[in-house]
């Protein structure tokens, strides 16, 4: 048995509470086509609206794993999912899917795997997590508090040309030299250690008229996805997933960024056309006008969906 993970297990209720609503939920469901004897994985927990509506559509044979590194969403499943009886959360990152899948014994019979890529809404929320400079909080970042370099201590210790390469490369900030020089100017006289105090200094360090989006944004997103390495941890889940799907079994991927959506993008057209083909594109979706109207955050998603050949 995998030690990091946890079987919730309890007989009793059979569906979580305080769910919270995610980006394309009903478009994620249609893509994974949900069975009730499925065995299907949530890679991405979060705090499990994903989840709670795939198990609503699951039979007492049907079987869902979800993975998240972050220690609050893991709590969060095992007070609000606890007494669902074919649930099991894993405290990892999706980089360990394959691993995790095979000590369940459910390694080839999977019918689904989910990815909703990204930093989730409770993370963004909280200004205790350093994701957002909306509140003033430690600059933290890190999807794992107890794994790894927060941002603070990266930008106290990194070079001038390092920083500017992570901000263009993740971020794709045109102002990215000019920034990361202001940011080795700021930490001299004093450390940068708050959300509020990184986004002064990238505010004073911007050129040019005022854009629609705050000019921290691009520069906050390089540095989440570089110390959490995101993008570099992807493309070995996405081949995971794959290599545990069942013939027939959906792979359904939701970015909300280009960089990612780029990655997914090239993943899912190189496996369709490689030979032997592993993967049949089923095509791409987009939040509907509604959703996008009602939620900002839901603006720039695109869910795209494979299915696995035998």
């Amino acid at each position: 048995m995998d030690p990091a993970a946890a079987a919730l297990r309890t007989p009793g209720r059979t569906s979580p509470v305080n769910a919270h609503q995610p980006v394309m939920l009903e478009e994620a469901l249609a893509g994974l086509n949900v069975v009730p004897d499925g065995i299907y994985i949530d890679a991405t927990f979060g705090r499990g609206g994903h989840s709670a509506a795939i198990l609503e559509r699951l039979g007492g044979s049907g079987a869902l794993h979800a993975l998240d590194q972050d220690p609050a969403a893991c709590a969060h499943a095992f007070r609000e999912f606890a007494r669902c009886p074919n649930f099991r959360i894993h405290a990892a990152n999706f980089e360990r899917l394959g691993e995790i899948a095979r000590a369940e014994n459910i390694a080839g019979r999977v019918m689904g795997v989910l990815f909703d890529l990204g930093v989730s809404s409770p993370q963004l929320d909280d200004p205790a997590r350093g994701f957002s400079f909306a509140k003033e909080g430690p600059l933290d970042m890190r999807m794992n508090p107890g794994a790894g370099e927060s941002a603070a201590a990266w930008l106290a210790r990194a070079g001038e040309q390092e920083i500017a390469d992570v901000l263009w490369q993740y971020g794709e900030e045109r102002d990215s030299r000019r920034i990361a020089r202001a940011i080795v100017a700021a930490r001299r006289e004093a450390p940068i250690e708050t959300t509020t105090r990184l986004a002064g200094v990238i505010l004073a360090a911007h050129r040019g008229p005022r854009q629609k989006i705050h000019p921290a944004t691009r520069s906050f997103q390089a540095i989440r996805i570089f110390i959490n390495r995101e993008l570099e941890r992807l493309p070995a889940a996405l081949q995971q997933a794959v290599e545990v799907l069942a013939p027939g079994g959906r792979l359904v991927a939701i970015a909300f960024h280009s960089l990612e959506d780029r990655i997914v993008k090239r993943f899912i057209r190189d496996a369709a056309a490689a030979e032997p083909k592993t993967l049949r594109k089923l095509g791409k979706r987009f939040p509907s006008p509604a959703e996008a109207e009602a939620n900002p955050r839901a603006r720039s998603a695109v869910l795209r969906i494979a299915e696995r050949i035998a």
